[in-house]
């Protein structure tokens, strides 16, 4: 079966809420600070239906077996870019992965921010997650930040 790219709708809600935990439970290994039991990161409903980001899905069948968004952010004033566009979201069904899907999720969201005439592209990942960051340089993506964290609850000062 072939597979269908397209844009996101609220009748794909039901799934992609069940995605969004996909994503939760894929990260709560990497990230001590995840709060345990059910939690949420997105506002999918508002990442659908707003005009500064889109949702993007693809479907085999009538099933959606992979999600990403891509919303357009305000930047930092003292960058050349004014707004950039931050890419989250990626999920692939686990039996669906290893077939590129992230890649035409990517390829749809890269070409929507260049129709909004957004050229600078971020997201953030993982550090020890090596699939993830592999995908992501495979597209084109650069490392170009560290971000790190000390918890000092139980350091002696």
């Amino acid at each position: 079966m072939p597979y269908i790219v397209r844009k996101a709708s609220l009748k794909d809600l039901p799934v992609l809420l069940e995605f969004e935990q996909g994503v939760i439970e894929a990260e709560r290994p990497f990230d001590p600070t995840i709060k345990t039991g059910h939690i949420t990161y997105y506002n999918i409903t508002e990442l659908i239906t707003s005009d500064k980001s889109e949702v993007f899905v693809v479907e085999i069948g009538n099933d959606i077996v992979a999600s990403g968004y891509a919303k357009i952010k305000q930047d930092r004033p003292y960058l050349k870019h004014k707004e950039q566009g931050y890419l989250g979201f990626m999920f692939v069904s686990e039996k669906h992965r290893g077939k590129q899907l992230n890649q035409l999720i990517i390829d749809a969201l890269l070409k929507w921010c260049k129709t909004q005439n957004v050229l600078e592209i971020r997201l953030d990942v993982y550090e020890d997650n090596i699939p993830a960051i592999n995908a992501y340089q495979k597209v084109g993506f650069k490392k170009h930040m560290i971000n790190m964290r000390l918890d000092i609850e139980n350091l002696e000062l």
